[in-house]
């Protein structure tokens, strides 16, 4: 079937079941970022491939809402299809809800697969169609009745991540949430996100792409707890193990039949924002809501889990030193397109020892399509790479130890000064962020400001956050914390991992995008309290070529003096001889 012949079957469901529009988004089951093939229903139904967005069908017309981050895309990969695509954040674009009050009659039905809408998304739902008196229809999986040949579960090995690697016992985590389930008097807490249930029971899978995850619930009782999983995807021995630290097994499929049997006297605490519709009204006990407690445990690493990652750094400084001096006495010499620079970098990074993949579609954008900030290369847009202008790559990998994600732009011939000033003012916020030092308690809100204040004095400015959390061989954006303008009440804490990210676009020519990871750790104590100060634990080299040094300061020059030896240092011995020739030159003093 087409894209349109797909809709129009889709919408016959509607008038056969009165359901004047139905919603599909691009989630899974577990809220998930990345989602197995069997839930990639909005790509399926759209034929738009871009991880993010959301499709909405009524009766009579069609709409897709995505970001900035793929306003090209699905251009192209809409046309022709009868879906209008309305680009969120744009003057004069409606929100999906404005559309949806203007095209949907008074007391409408409106529908969506309950697994894949969030109990938080229901509830704003309702909120904003309040006035049209909407009735949720949550129990219909539309897409699956005319989905002939949809993907069947994933069956990939679920292994354990040793304590090696984990750096603290499943035993020991369960008792911390455990201890958390106490304040609140519950007896139970579901967990559906799969990154939480990973950390927890020191899990890895490879149901996810990009992210080494199982598809799982978990339900956490005060003296045991159940993971439900596909069975078939666990060995006897792991099952066997489990069992002795009285953590059982069950089937994926009977969470919601389990949910329903807990006693109404017992008190169950969940995530609204991480829990499906369906599980939530399978529960018949009281439902006690906060964010997931592993949510801010697991973003604070231990001393393991550091050690790990500046492991993985080290790793990926080798794989990508390799890389950019293929990139470099190749450039000119031979074809090489966007597609080219995502294989080649993900051959070297395979060469390094304990590679599981990587830990996001690289994002490869030369000339104008590094100007869009998230853009994806599809067969179309793919080009030819020549000895000029600037390529922005941002790429990440995944290593038993850690997780790495790092952008370098990188300027394939000379730079006129307009260029090299962008240049210039990015690195300044990235490394003005890098030297922070800051009281306990202070928010990533607070510290944005460091990243864009050279842009601003300019005039300038980027739309994306400055940084966000990064997991240990986990998914590569995590939270709770973050580094933006919006305000969020989570301050950073000593252990977190934080990318530190800021970027600029010029719409028609280029974008500029500078990124290291940063762990923040304890500075000092004073008379006025305790302080804080970030350490920047990427080890890549930043093109000197396209820096004017006169916009740097003494200070700022010296961080990036300091840092680029530390690169050599590191990386340079696990290097032959010609890279280190190379690598030497590239982190000369400036």
């Amino acid at each position: 079937m087409t894209v349109a012949e797909r809709v129009n079957a889709l919408r016959s469901l509607l008038h056969e079941k009165d359901i004047h529009g139905y919603i599909i988004t691009s989630s899974d089951p577990h809220m998930s970022e990345y989602v197995p093939d069997r839930w990639k229903t909005r790509q399926w139904l759209s034929g738009f491939t871009g991880s993010a967005g959301t499709l909405v069908i009524t009766q009579e017309n069609a709409g897709l809402w995505t970001d900035s981050r793929y306003f090209l895309q699905a251009e192209e990969q809409l046309a022709g299809s009868g879906i209008t695509l309305y680009k969120m954040g744009t003057p004069g674009t409606p929100s999906l809800h404005q559309w949806l009050s203007k095209e949907l009659p008074l007391n409408p039905n409106v529908g969506f697969d309950g697994f894949c809408f969030s109990v938080a998304q229901t509830r704003e739902l309702k909120i904003q169609l309040g006035g049209l008196g909407i009735h949720i229809v949550e129990e219909y999986d539309l897409v699956n009745e005319i989905w002939t040949d949809r993907p069947e579960l994933p069956n990939k090995l679920i292994f354990d991540h040793e304590l090696r690697y984990s750096g603290q016992s499943r035993s020991d985590k369960l008792l911390k949430i455990r201890n958390y389930m106490k304040q609140y008097d519950c007896n139970f807490h579901f967990v559906g996100s799969l990154d939480d249930i990973a950390w927890i029971f020191n899990l890895r899978g490879s149901d996810i792409d990009y992210n080494p995850l199982a598809l799982a619930y978990a339900l956490i009782g005060t003296e045991s707890a159940t993971l439900y999983l596909c069975e078939e995807n666990i060995s006897n021995d792991l099952v066997k193990k489990l069992a002795s630290e009285e953590i059982h097994i069950s089937d994926y499929s009977k969470i919601c039949n389990d949910l329903m049997e807990l006693q109404g006297s017992s008190s169950v605490l969940l995530d609204a924002n991480r829990t499906n519709l369906n599980i939530f009204n399978s529960i018949s006990a009281n439902i006690h809501e906060r964010e997931n407690p592993s949510q801010l445990l697991k973003s604070v690493k231990n001393e393991v889990e550091i050690d790990g990652m500046k492991k993985a750094m080290n790793k990926d400084g080798v794989a990508l030193a390799q890389f950019y001096y293929w990139l470099e006495k190749n450039i000119g010499k031979t074809k090489i397109t966007e597609f080219t620079v995502m294989k080649k970098l993900k051959e070297f990074r395979a060469l390094q020892e304990n590679f599981k993949g990587e830990s996001f579609g690289s994002i490869v954008g030369y000339k104008d399509h590094g100007a869009h900030p998230h853009y994806s290369t599809t067969a179309e847009t793919d080009v030819e790479l020549k000895a000029e202008g600037l390529l922005l790559i941002d790429s990440g990998a995944q290593f038993l130890e850690g997780t790495t994600d790092i952008t370098r732009t990188i300027p394939l011939g000379e730079l006129n000064e307009e260029e090299k000033t962008d240049f210039t003012l990015v690195l300044k916020g990235m490394i003005q962020l890098a030297m922070a030092k800051f009281p306990k308690g202070t928010c990533g809100h607070n510290l944005d400001i460091l990243a864009r204040q050279a842009l601003w004095n300019r005039g300038k400015n980027y739309g994306h956050g400055t940084g966000h959390g990064v997991g240990c061989f986990m998914n590569v954006h995590e939270g709770p914390q973050s580094i933006r303008q919006e305000i969020k009440d989570q301050a950073i804490l000593t252990g977190m991992i934080t990318s530190d990210e800021p970027g600029f676009y010029r719409d028609g020519f280029y974008g500029i995008r500078h990124e290291n990871l940063i762990l923040c750790c304890d500075d000092e104590t004073t008379q006025f309290g305790e302080f804080l100060r970030f350490e920047t634990i990427t080890l890549c080299h930043f093109e000197t070529k396209g820096i004017l040094p006169e916009l740097l300061t003494a200070e700022e020059k010296q961080w990036l003096n300091k840092y680029h030896k530390e690169v050599y240092d590191k990386i340079a011995p696990k290097l032959d001889e010609q890279h280190q020739i190379w690598l030497l030159e590239k982190t000369k003093a400036i």
